[in-house]
């Protein structure tokens, strides 16, 4: 009952962002024809039906007929319609703002002044202004999905290292972070990216968390594509808050321990080293460098804190170059600066850039910088840095636009 009761608040106040949103519509095609505005008011509400039909069925129907990919198409053909009309509706009632101060101006000049024929109109100027800019995100969400989702770009980092020994210098480090196997749709296209990671030829491959979106079946078809990749010094990696099946609703607490052991066989299978708050020491040229892998530590309250530094980098020699396998970036102010300030460097994932934003040389944007100061790219702080690396999939939103899947490419220097 509690659910019926919620889908029918959110119907209520979708009908009601419809319906001023049909506004500028009516406004628009106000002079036109008898045909268009006729032809204008049964497409929108046409779609608006099938709109309300779609959330209906997501939430009463059976969705899982339409699998995976048809629920996430379904879920994100209903958001980016109502950011198109949310943000058209912020136009709108700026605009009737600045009606509501004419009409209240008028009221007190008094009814001797006169008014247009018309009163006082929503300005098509504003209303066909915001019908662009709110066109503008749904355009590119939907380019995003057609063509970003899977445009992997290798970046890469030369990054100088405190005190490196010389038979370090130039060590090649693949980073990957956040696969989310459950979402992929092309397998070409991950085929493809697999392809550029084998290019790279690194010395050592590491991933930082969400393999999967919520369990382990999820990559049941992927496995055999990346366990493709070799590494000379190893492949190691770590796990995300998104695989550890917290985020699913399981019938008994055994069937999630079971999930999480099946994935823990999959980072096997596929000849991966699981670091769970452990570490390991590989040699290059006779030289030492310690990785270290922890489980999932967050400083931000409502993702979990499964990880266990301290149990993590024991046994180490700090004296050694090392490096951190930890999915949120948040953990590098909120515990890495902080108590082991001889980690070198730290490697996270975990934001995606929110898929969404803005780069360009010397410029980069995303919403998620609201909620992440450490979110892309390169940080540093004295002799510790943090590498972001923006993800290889997606999840929630299908596809990518700005902030493109990354294969990261490092190359240890000697700091001078």
């Amino acid at each position: 009952m509690n659910k019926v009761f919620f889908v029918l608040i959110l119907l209520l106040i979708f009908f009601i962002l419809e319906l001023y949103a049909f506004q500028a519509f009516k406004e628009l095609t106000s002079k036109s024809s008898s045909f268009i505005q006729s032809f204008t008011r049964w497409a929108y509400w046409s779609l608006t039906a099938i709109v309300f039909a779609s959330f209906l069925f997501f939430h009463f129907g059976q969705p899982e007929i339409l699998g995976k990919h048809g629920r996430t198409i379904l879920i994100s053909f209903i958001f980016i319609n109502y950011l198109f009309k949310t943000l058209l509706s912020v136009f709108l009632f700026f605009g009737d703002l600045i009606r509501g101060v004419q009409w209240i101006a008028w009221k007190i000049a008094g009814p001797d002044v006169k008014m247009g024929e018309e009163g006082i109109s929503r300005s098509k100027f504003l209303i066909t202004s915001g019908m662009i800019i709110a066109a503008a995100p749904v355009l590119s969400m939907t380019w995003g999905i057609i063509s970003g989702a899977h445009d992997y770009r290798v970046r890469r980092v030369k990054l100088p290292i405190a005190n490196l020994p010389k038979g370090l210098e130039g060590l090649k480090i693949l980073q990957l972070s956040d696969i989310h196997s459950g979402s992929f749709w092309s397998r070409s296209a991950v085929l493809r990216g697999i392809e550029m990671i084998k290019e790279e030829a690194a010395d050592l491959i590491v991933f930082t968390g969400d393999l999967v979106n919520n369990k382990a079946e999820e990559m049941n078809e992927w496995k055999e594509l990346f366990g493709q990749l070799k590494a000379p010094l190893g492949i190691f990696s770590s796990m995300g808050n998104h695989d550890y099946g917290d985020y699913v609703k399981w019938e008994s607490e055994e069937a999630k321990n079971k999930n999480l052991q099946d994935l823990y066989s999959t980072h096997k299978e596929m000849g991966w080293d699981l670091l769970n708050n452990e570490n390991r020491v590989i040699e290059r040229n006779g030289e030492k460098v310690n990785i270290v892998g922890v489980e999932n530590w967050s400083a931000k309250g409502r993702f979990p804190k499964y990880g266990d530094l301290e149990k993590a980098t024991s046994g180490l020699d700090p004296d050694k170059p090392t490096i951190l396998l930890s999915h949120d970036p948040s953990h590098w102010k909120g515990e890495v600066l902080e108590k082991f300030s001889w980690i070198d460097l730290t490697l996270s994932g975990h934001t995606h850039g929110m898929q969404y934003g803005v780069e360009i040389p010397g410029f980069k944007w995303s919403p998620v910088q609201y909620f992440y100061k450490e979110w892309a790219g390169l940080y540093s702080s004295g002799k510790q840095n943090l590498y972001v690396n923006r993800g290889f999939g997606y999840i929630g939103y299908p596809g990518r636009f700005g902030i493109l899947p990354e294969i990261t490419v490092i190359s240890l220097e000697a700091k001078g």
